[in-house]
């Protein structure tokens, strides 16, 4: 790894890689080991998601997570972190209620648990609110297409701004985070044309997951990434390992040993 490359990631520095047209590797973590290996691996931006209430606690969507829970998760990956940038996932109705109350409750991912950024789901609606955060010194990276917080609304996971009307308001959604002062968007789950336009229009960077190859960057989940988390596999994921499986062979082989008498033996006994 160069020396560049070991710098720490910053806000200013994802805005350089847009314009240097670097790619930025994103991904999301929820505890200290798994941080430490992503930041290890070179990873330039870890997202503690809400995601964790699916992947990690086994709850059927993003919405129970709360701010409690947030931030154990955020304070674990802060201790496995050096280089990269740490965001955090502001939990359903951390945020949506006032802008007063989303200032207290962002302020206590930076006061908490460390976080260098905040990520927050909604377009125009939620400006004056990102506006107010970011104004206090608080980095926010804005969340559009497919909003997990949403899936109430939306009745499902399905592709969103299918069709002209819906294409334009993202477009403009996109713009009035920008604005506001978010520093990075992410793209979930939208046509990749339109990712396309919406990436070339921004000044900042978009992160892309299930929007095709044009965005700034790209993030996944680390466990579908790793073929942990096996209760679904969206089309754009692509799986880079099968770990479920290796978990489920080590665990049977242990089984095994244990009761065989074959472990522990002679090497693993004092």
């Amino acid at each position: 790894m160069t020396q560049d490359a070991q710098a720490a990631v910053t806000v200013p520095r994802l805005h350089e890689f847009k314009q240097q047209g670097r790619k930025i590797v994103a991904l999301t973590a929820y505890d200290f080991l798994f941080a430490r290996l992503l930041d290890a691996a070179g990873v330039d931006l870890v997202l503690v998601g809400d995601s964790a209430a699916q992947v990690a606690a086994g709850r059927e969507s993003t919405l129970p997570m709360t701010m409690d829970e947030a931030l154990y998760h955020c304070r674990m990956v802060r201790r496995g972190i050096r280089r990269a940038l740490l965001v955090a996932d502001m939990p359903f109705m951390s945020y949506q209620i006032t802008p007063e109350e989303a200032l207290r409750n962002a302020a206590r991912f930076f006061k908490e648990a460390e976080v260098d950024a905040l990520k927050l789901e909604g377009g125009a609606a939620i400006a004056e609110t990102i506006h107010r955060i970011t104004r206090a010194g608080m980095p926010v990276m804005g969340h559009l297409g497919l909003t997990p917080q949403s899936v109430r609304k939306f009745g499902g996971y399905g592709l969103q701004a299918k069709d002209e009307g819906a294409a334009e308001q993202l477009r403009v959604d996109a713009l009035a985070l920008q604005e506001a002062g978010a520093f990075a968007v992410t793209l979930e789950k939208i046509p990749a044309e339109l990712a396309r336009r919406v990436s070339a229009e921004l000044e900042i960077p978009t992160i892309g997951i299930g929007a095709g190859p044009d965005c700034d960057g790209q993030v996944l989940v680390l466990y579908d990434l790793l073929g942990l988390f096996e209760e679904f596999r969206p089309r754009f994921v692509r799986r880079y390992a099968e770990l479920g499986e290796v978990v489920r062979d080590a665990c049977r082989r242990y089984g095994d040993d244990v009761r065989a008498g074959k472990f522990p033996g002679p090497q693993e006994s004092y």
